[in-house]
């Protein structure tokens, strides 16, 4: 890449760890430059830095002065951190192509008990962190995105489309936030896409939360007999950072198990 024509920059919250820090490596193997959002864990967010830098596929020569990677610590429940962590991204590295929004929370409760799901702090935390802090981080990217004809991209879930997973408040929460990648992919264009990735369970160390026999359960039920990895569902991230005609799309990646 020239001076003139630096490579693509991309911010991908909760970065450091799971379907982040997949993402992260494949972007760095597609030679796009990454910006790693962690919230406490600073150790593990230099180590994947080191990893990303090595993984690159920028040329790195003595004329490359591109930061190659690095990461930003933001609180993703507060707008104010979320603005900041914006802003940073853009004083280390001068523009922004890709944001991937992978932030997210939950709590695990049985999800057809209804006494075991009226924890209002539950259905606040859902809300302010699968929802609102999506639309933060949009707003706070949106000028930067339309600048370079940019996307935004959200992890939402299966849980979005079809009721289950950890809690009723999650599957809420995450329908509401796929329809907010729709509305707010109305608004962003012409400049800006938006899209959602909903993947289905994943054997990150959160997924394993829920035990051998649930894991085998959901596993036989997928019409694929297999549930995606990480590194699979941050293929279709990169895949909906090079689609320049697809926007308002919420790709669904659970083996079948919704069909």
């Amino acid at each position: 890449m020239s001076a003139l024509q630096p490579p693509p920059v991309a911010l991908i919250t909760a970065g450091t760890a799971g379907l982040g820090a997949a993402t992260a490596r494949c972007f760095a193997k597609a030679g796009i430059r990454v910006v790693v959002n962690y919230h406490s864990n600073e150790p593990r967010a230099s180590d994947l830095v080191e990893e990303l830098k090595r993984l690159s596929t920028i040329p790195k020569g003595p004329e490359a002065n591109d930061v190659i990677a690095s990461s930003e610590k933001a609180d993703l429940s507060s707008k104010e951190d979320i603005r900041k962590l914006v802003e940073n991204t853009m004083k280390v590295m001068g523009r922004l192509d890709i944001v991937f929004s992978n932030g997210g929370w939950t709590r695990l409760r049985d999800i057809n008990d209804l006494e075991d799901n009226m924890d209002e702090e539950d259905w606040d935390r859902c809300f302010n962190m699968n929802v609102k802090q999506h639309l933060w981080l949009m707003h706070a990217a949106k000028p930067h995105l339309e600048a370079t004809e940019g996307v935004f991209i959200t992890t939402a879930s299966l849980a979005g489309v079809k009721v289950s997973g950890s809690s009723l408040a999650y599957a809420v929460s995450k329908a509401a936030q796929i329809h907010l990648v729709q509305g707010l992919a109305m608004i962003a264009s012409p400049k800006v896409r938006v899209n959602s990735v909903s993947p289905g369970l994943m054997l990150t160390e959160w997924g394993l939360q829920f035990g051998p026999e649930r894991i085998e359960e959901m596993t036989n039920r997928t019409r694929l007999k297999r549930l995606a990895t990480v590194e699979e569902v941050a293929e279709q991230v990169l895949c909906f950072a090079r689609s320049r005609s697809v926007t308002g799309v919420n790709a669904i990646i659970d083996g079948g198990l919704s069909l």
